[in-house]
């Protein structure tokens, strides 16, 4: 499918498609819930300050690709790619609609404001331990037009984290991608996707172990951080594979392959790693580590969000963009011609432990705006959502107590969907997980 990679001109607030809106969500349940003791964020994060002279050579990246002839090996050996239409071709989970999902489920979403759409995972799924929720990424950011060919797609990256789990040591940090058919609004389903890197020149595999704190599908692209957030890793979902054995192996078995229980894998293409080394958390003249990804279209060209990890600083953090490629027989990656991923903007926050972060300029704005989420410090607390310029900062204030608590429980990455203008991002607490979307126009309108 031929995707359009030249940078348009922004229309200015399109309405959201009926197919897609919804009438806003009842979420009297949640608000009780919110108290003046979860007040997480009552601190305004402040301005954006932009980074001193030089210290942008800490966010610099190189580019490091797997060779065509492996991947084409490991494509050949698996009989081929069956790319993102052969994976929704075959779902085999269904998400609930919010009148199906439970009370602990529907209290995880933002109070204000509130959400127009909402999703609840299969049970099992919804109770695991040994999995989390982390990021999220739609089609809305792969395309213009905001759909992967006839189909609206979804993808939900989570992450094996349990120290209590069975064989911690063969599954801990494996992470999986829920690919999600949103086509009809009524009704969701999902298959689950491993992540995989190939070996041996494309003869065999490995598990991919990240925390997935973030992750950008762009064009044919999929971007996502790396493992302890040292770089990124590149995947191309034209290549997505089907194995033939199951068993609890990740990689080749006798004459097959295996992918410990999923009947899909996705290879890394490449990585995108530190070109100062490993990153270092807590030092500001260290190379970062990275935590969140998001894509803004509203630059030109278009540009890769990304933000520094949760470190032990209280009050800091780093924030920046790097700009897609515009060269046709490059979609979807970064870099300059030489593998060099240089930052085009950067800053510091005061805002601390970012879960996400989104920047979109609008129509007219003299500057973009930026969209940072903070977790509660409490583990059943909500979160807020900054917006942030070189000028100020403002929250959404909750009606029941005044306090900035009025985001998501435990929200993880945040995705905008331009065409249907849509912020969304999903819940990452064990029976409280819900994947949903609110209008950014309503988050403004809360900002006053």
């Amino acid at each position: 499918m031929k995707q359009r990679g030249r940078h348009r001109r922004r229309r200015r607030g399109q309405a959201l498609r009926a197919t897609l809106a919804g009438t806003a969500l009842a979420l009297t349940a949640a608000a009780t819930l919110i108290s003046t003791s979860q007040a997480t964020g009552a601190n305004s994060p402040g301005d954006l300050t932009a980074l001193r002279a030089g210290a942008s050579s800490q966010l610099r990246l190189h580019e490091n690709l797997t060779s065509r002839e492996a991947l084409d090996t490991l494509s050949g050996n698996m009989g081929g790619n069956v790319g993102v239409d052969g994976v929704l071709s075959d779902t085999d989970h269904s998400m609930r609609n919010t009148a199906d999902c439970t009370a602990d489920e529907r209290s995880a979403l933002p109070v204000e404001p509130t959400a127009t759409r909402a999703y609840c995972w299969s049970d099992a799924d919804a109770r695991s331990a040994r999995w989390r929720p982390r990021s999220v990424t739609t089609s809305g950011d792969a395309a213009d037009e905001g759909a992967w060919g006839t189909r609206q797609v979804i993808l939900a990256g989570w992450t094996h984290r349990d120290g209590r789990a069975a064989a911690q040591d063969r599954d801990e940090g494996l992470a999986r991608i829920a690919f999600v058919d949103a086509t009809d609004p009524d009704a969701l389903r999902y298959r689950w996707v491993l992540l995989v890197a190939p070996r041996a020149g494309g003869r065999d595999y490995a598990p991919v172990r990240t925390g997935l704190g973030g992750m950008v599908w762009y064009q044919d692209k999929l971007i996502v951080t790396a493992e302890h957030g040292d770089g990124l890793l590149v995947f191309d979902l034209h290549r997505l594979l089907r194995t033939d054995v199951d068993s609890p192996a990740v990689g080749r078995v006798g004459r097959g392959y295996s992918a410990a229980g999923y009947r899909y894998v996705l290879p890394a293409i490449g990585s995108y790693d530190p070109e100062g080394g490993s990153c270092t958390p807590g030092r500001d003249d260290a190379v970062p580590c990275i935590g969140s990804l998001s894509l803004d279209r509203t630059t030109a060209p278009d540009s890769l969000v990304a933000t520094e990890a949760a470190s032990g600083r209280p009050e800091h953090t780093r924030v920046w963009r790097y700009a897609f490629s515009t060269a046709a027989y490059r979609t979807g990656l970064l870099a300059d011609a030489q593998g060099h991923v240089d930052a085009t903007e950067a800053y510091t926050t005061r805002g601390s432990a970012i879960s996400g972060a989104l920047s979109h300029r609008s129509a007219g704005a003299r500057e973009a705006q930026w969209y940072i989420g903070r977790p509660s410090d409490s583990r059943d607390g909500h979160g807020s959502l900054w917006r942030q310029s070189g000028h100020g900062s403002g929250a959404a204030t909750c009606t029941a107590d005044q306090s900035h608590a009025c985001w998501g429980l435990g929200s993880g990455s945040l995705s905008y969907w331009e065409r249907t203008g849509e912020l969304w991002s999903l819940s990452d607490a064990t029976d409280r997980r819900v994947l949903y979307a609110v209008p950014l126009s309503s988050v403004d309108g809360s900002l006053g």
